[in-house]
């Protein structure tokens, strides 16, 4: 495991600037009470994250944020420090989402990635797909959340031809 410094910034990068095999951190990000209540409120209203009375009785022994709330906070950091700026084409989406444990008000977390692949497209000679292991982190050193991000990003100086 290789740790990695970017020799540049996200406005920046392309996929070139991502290495195999380097690992970068980024954060720590805060968890609050009343974020986990507003957000569980709109997007999840499960009584263990949305009420800290009654998360109490529940096997969580209290109030907990949602996965889904996990996931907004590790894009934050994700879109902030790690992604592309200019040269960032969106994802095909994620693999192997897993919520390992409960994240908690109080929690600060941190990102961690490693650069698991970087896959040039057959069709398209000015992008490629980086495949990224991100793991969010708990400020005691347990992963808290994991998944396999794929992203399409493109190459420092290619076009392609139809988008001109």
């Amino acid at each position: 495991m290789t740790k990695g410094q970017f020799s540049t910034t996200p406005q920046e990068r392309y996929l070139e600037d991502y290495v195999e095999g380097a690992v970068h951190e980024m954060g720590p990000i805060s968890v609050t009470e009343e974020e986990i209540v507003d957000f569980a409120k709109k997007f999840d209203p499960q009584v263990f994250h949305t009420d800290p009375e009654k998360a109490r009785e529940t096997v969580y022994g209290g109030l907990i944020a949602s996965g889904w709330h996990t996931c907004a906070l590790f894009m934050r950091l994700f879109v902030e420090h790690y992604l592309p700026d200019r040269a960032s084409l969106g994802s095909p989406g994620v693999d192997e989402l897993r919520w390992l444990k409960p994240v908690r008000p109080g929690d600060r977390l941190t990102l961690r990635i490693t650069v698991h692949k970087v896959k040039p497209s057959r069709s398209k000679p000015d992008r490629g797909v980086l495949f990224s292991f991100c793991e969010m982190v708990n400020h005691t050193g347990e992963v808290v959340a994991s998944m396999m991000a794929m992203n399409l990003i493109r190459y420092r100086g290619r076009h392609c031809p139809q988008e001109r």
